[in-house]
């Protein structure tokens, strides 16, 4: 059983993307390199931190390292093994939308990739002794970089109070209690649920045979049964009518600031704009923010910015750290002052044009291996239903104008629909 193509889409005479189904749901996207000496194998499933699985948060996550942990044929350690001594390597992630995994290897290996990752769809290996092994990682890794960690601790707390109660503003690493409490018949009723064909893209990038990758996808998965997948979480978001503010004390050394703005999804017409302004207000050395916090004003030591792209809201993140005398309120109003600046009197032309290019450029940049490709294909086929998406953006940049910035940093980014969390230096005990 073959793979049927859905159609052929060409955005240049390098870059042409082909897409398939299998009769139980499965996609394939397939993009072809005859001269490439590599290739991308990478599965994608449309499950992710936004899903509250059994009431409870970080699930996904914690089922993306039970992948690496074994199977009923090869036990623990083989998988990478076996990849790496074929001149490959593997990894995985997950994140809000979506979980994915991947693979690099030379050509000629196409076989062996397809044979570790439909074992370890079919026969995963969950036992309780390995959900307690894996939960332990989670939960360093938890403390590692949230609980211990200023920098995450303080984003995670600023999404929370800036989407509320809607799913996006969970988050995927998961709370520590959920990640304490999951249990084995958790793990078991995800994988049934949720890992199903119909749920599933794989994208092959690189050097890969058309009709060799049609035969051996359709023999290894064509039997694999699809199944219903349960709806989504529709917990509405609740506006920010009111700034919203929360105040935290650490072991830092100087005050900091986070404060957001709920960004539309990444499919939203109005993104673009969101990533102009982003260019034009965070990055580089002659942007904005970045003169106006640090190199002239010299409030804050470092600055960061962080605009998401969801199938829906996130979090338009501004994060400083404030040099010693300087507080988070003061970097605060700075940044209040630049927006709404730009919102009465917009930027001037050649930002704007550098912004375009820029973007631009940095999206080109991300289609240079098949290991990008494959991954900006995966993303985006999540992300906005269709890969194709990708392939509009530099006309929707180059098509961002004055006006759309303006009303960007008038609508979106009203001071009035403002979260910020402020953090202080814990007090030193006598």
């Amino acid at each position: 059983m073959r793979p049927t193509l859905d159609f052929v889409h060409t955005h240049s005479p390098a870059l042409t993307v082909e897409r398939y189904t299998l009769p139980n749901g499965l996609v394939l996207l397939y993009q072809p390199d005859p001269l490439a000496t590599v290739f991308s194998f990478q599965t994608w499933f449309r499950v992710g931190g936004a899903q509250r699985h059994a009431g409870r948060t970080g699930l996904a996550h914690l089922f993306e390292h039970l992948m690496f942990k074994g199977t009923t044929t090869r036990e623990e350690g083989v998988f990478d093994r076996e990849l790496e001594s074929r001149g490959g390597r593997s990894n995985a992630a997950t994140w809000v939308d979506w979980t994915y995994y991947h693979a690099d290897l030379p050509r000629g290996h196409l076989e062996a990739i397809v044979e570790l990752e439909i074992d370890r769809w079919r026969h995963l290996e969950l036992t309780a002794e390995k959900l307690e092994t894996e939960r332990k990682v989670v939960i360093n890794e938890r403390k590692e970089c949230v609980d211990n960690e200023p920098s995450g601790l303080l984003s995670e707390t600023l999404w929370s109070l800036a989407l509320g109660d809607h799913p996006n503003g969970l988050p995927t690493i998961g709370w520590m209690p959920d990640i304490e409490s999951l249990t084995l018949q958790d793990c078991q009723q995800f994988h049934s649920t949720w890992y199903r064909p119909n749920n599933a893209i794989i994208v092959v990038a690189g050097g890969v045979e058309r009709d060799h990758l049609l035969d051996v996808i359709g023999a290894a998965y064509g039997s694999l049964k699809a199944g219903p997948l349960p709806a989504r979480d529709a917990t509405p978001l609740v506006p920010i009518e009111a700034p919203r503010a929360i105040e935290r004390s650490l072991a830092i050394n100087g005050e900091r600031l986070v404060m957001g703005f709920v960004a539309p999804a990444a499919t939203d017409p109005r993104h673009p704009a969101l990533e102009i302004l982003n260019e034009i207000l965070c990055e580089g050395d002659s942007a904005i923010l970045q003169r106006a916090l640090i190199s002239d004003g010299e409030l804050a030591a470092t600055f960061y910015s962080f605009v998401p792209a969801f199938c829906g809201p996130g979090v338009f993140e501004l994060s400083v750290e404030l040099r010693p005398g300087h507080t988070a309120e003061q970097a605060e109003q700075v940044i209040i002052d630049v927006i709404a600046k730009i919102a009465t009197d917009g930027v001037p032309a050649v930002a704007l044009e550098k912004a375009r290019n820029r973007l631009e450029t940095h999206f080109y940049r991300g289609l240079q291996t098949a290991d990008q490709r494959a991954q900006t294909l995966g993303y985006w086929a999540v992300t906005a239903g269709d890969f194709r998406r990708m392939f509009t953006l530099a006309d929707d940049y180059r098509a961002v104008d004055g006006e759309a910035v303006k009303a960007v940093a008038a609508t979106l980014l009203n001071p009035q629909s403002r979260a910020v969390v402020r953090a202080r230096p814990r007090p030193v005990a006598a």
